[in-house]
C-alpha cells in the first residue's frame, strides 16, 4: 500500500512505499562492494604510483568521484583503509605458522621468510602508506603481527637462544624496523629481491640471536 510522504528536496508530498529493511539492506550492501572496489583498486594503485589521485582510484573502481569522497574524505583515510586490509591478509597467511614444538630460533627463522614473501607482495604499498600516514601510524597497524614476533622472542630468551641483555620491545623494533628497510632498499633498486630474504635472516639473527 502506498503512503504519502515529504520529499525532502522538493518540499511536496509524494506517494510511494517508505524505504523498508529490505531496501536499506540493498543499499548497505551495495555501499560494502563499493567500498571493497575501491580498497582493492587503491591498493594495486598505491603500489604502482603513490602519488596517484583519488580521481583515477576512482576511475580504476569502476565508481565515480562523489561515491569515492562519500566513503574516505582524504587520501590519508584510504590509506589508512588499505594497510588496514593489507595487514589483515598478511595476518592470515602468518596465522598458524607457529609451531611451540619448534625452536625458538627456527621459528624466528620460518617467520622472518614468510613475513618477507607477504612483505615482498606489499613492499611498494609500504613505502607509499609511510610516506602518506607516518612511522607511527604505520607501527600501529602493524602491532597484531608483531605479538607474534614477540611471543617467538619471549620463548626464544627461556631457551637461551635469543639475547636477554635488551628490552623485549627494542628487540621487537628491531624486527619491525628491519623488515621494513629491507623493503625500501628492494623498492630503490639497492638490494635485489632474490637476496632480500637471506639478507634478512642473517642480519637479524645475528643482531638478536644470543
Amino acid at each position: 500500500m502506498a503512503t504519502t510522504h515529504k520529499d525532502a528536496g522538493a518540499g511536496e508530498p509524494t506517494r510511494g512505499p517508505l524505504p523498508g529493511p529490505s531496501s536499506r539492506g540493498r543499499r548497505r550492501a551495495d555501499a560494502e562492494r563499493s567500498i571493497a572496489a575501491i580498497v582493492d583498486a587503491a591498493m594495486t594503485a598505491f603500489s604502482e604510483n603513490s602519488e596517484v589521485s583519488m580521481v583515477d582510484i576512482a576511475r580504476v573502481a569502476g565508481v565515480g568521484r562523489v561515491t569515492l569522497y562519500s566513503h574516505f574524505s582524504s587520501r590519508e583515510e584510504l590509506m589508512d583503509a588499505v594497510m588496514a586490509h593489507a595487514v589483515k591478509e598478511a595476518n592470515a597467511v602468518l596465522g598458524g605458522q607457529e609451531s611451540k614444538e619448534t625452536p625458538a630460533r627456527e621459528a624466528l627463522g620460518d617467520l622472518i621468510r614468510s613475513s618477507w614473501q607477504v612483505l615482498g607482495r606489499y613492499g611498494r604499498l609500504q613505502a607509499a602508506a609511510l610516506r602518506v600516514l607516518g612511522p607511527e601510524r604505520m607501527r600501529e597497524h602493524h602491532n597484531e603481527p608483531l605479538i607474534r614476533v614477540r611471543n617467538i622472542i619471549t620463548r626464544g630468551q627461556r631457551e637461551g637462544v635469543i639475547r636477554d641483555d635488551l628490552p623485549e620491545d627494542w628487540l621487537v623494533s628491531v624486527f619491525y624496523s628491519l623488515l621494513h628497510t629491507a623493503a625500501l632498499e628492494v623498492d630503490s633498486g639497492r638490494l635485489r629481491p632474490e637476496t632480500a630474504a637471506d639478507a634478512l635472516e642473517a642480519t637479524l639473527l645475528s643482531a638478536i640471536g644470543a
